[in-house]
């Protein structure tokens, strides 16, 4: 037989922690070591047992949920972190997940989509409620988008410079390539991740490349 996952709670809502408790107790694949109602009592609990899951509400009196995520994988890196909440606003979605919970879920999921989220996280898949998965997926496509519209607002020379910095050129060699000043092609390589909203060149050689302006170019 596997060993069951070990898993704290944290709700402030006594009721909840009562229900997710009586859940998880009559499953042989879970083994509750502890239900709290704060944040400094999460970590506690964090430090002695590193539980495989922690599932937690990000609502909390005495800690931020989304702080207390990231002070849990710095304790217990292996700790795989499912929010459980009523939060389904693109801040709190987003902030969790890039501090470092890998499933978001939302109080109104079912018992048998909560358990079988959890079985996922345990086994470090990413788990996200169907309105969270599409709010994420809208920001996503919004953002993509937003760099497709940058790409087509580069001017003929701002596209020349793009596709030498894929083709794996530094500054000064864009300057001799293109006959410029080494500030030109600087000022260019600027205004280039500005209005792809990138933050390096390394970035703006993978978008050259995955959106086929290289291919279309040879």
């Amino acid at each position: 037989m596997n060993t069951p996952h070990s898993i704290l709670i944290l709700d402030e809502q006594e009721m909840i922690r009562r229900g997710i408790n009586s859940i998880l107790k009559s499953m042989a694949e879970f083994n509750v070591v502890a239900d709290v109602s704060s944040g400094f009592e999460a970590l506690t609990v964090v430090k002695s047992f590193k539980p495989r899951l922690v599932l937690m509400d990000l609502k909390l009196n005495d800690l931020d949920g989304v702080e207390l995520i990231r002070q849990i994988k710095k304790i217990s890196p292996n700790s795989n972190i499912v929010v459980f909440t009523a939060y389904q606003d693109d801040d709190h979605i987003f902030q969790a997940l890039e501090a470092g919970a890998i499933a978001y879920l939302l109080k109104d999921s079912h018992s048998d989509f909560l358990t079988e989220a959890l079985l996922y996280a345990a086994k470090g898949e990413a788990v996200l409620h169907p309105a969270v998965a599409t709010r994420v997926l809208s920001i996503l496509i919004d953002s993509e988008s937003e760099r497709r519209r940058g790409s087509s607002n580069l001017t003929k020379r701002e596209l020349e410079v793009l596709k030498l910095i894929a083709s794996g050129m530094n500054n000064q060699e864009i300057a001799n390539a293109l006959v410029i000043s080494h500030s030109t092609a600087k000022a260019h390589v600027s205004n280039i991740l500005g209005k792809l909203q990138l933050s390096d060149r390394t970035q703006a050689a993978a978008y050259a490349w995955e959106t086929g302006l290289m291919q279309r170019s040879h």
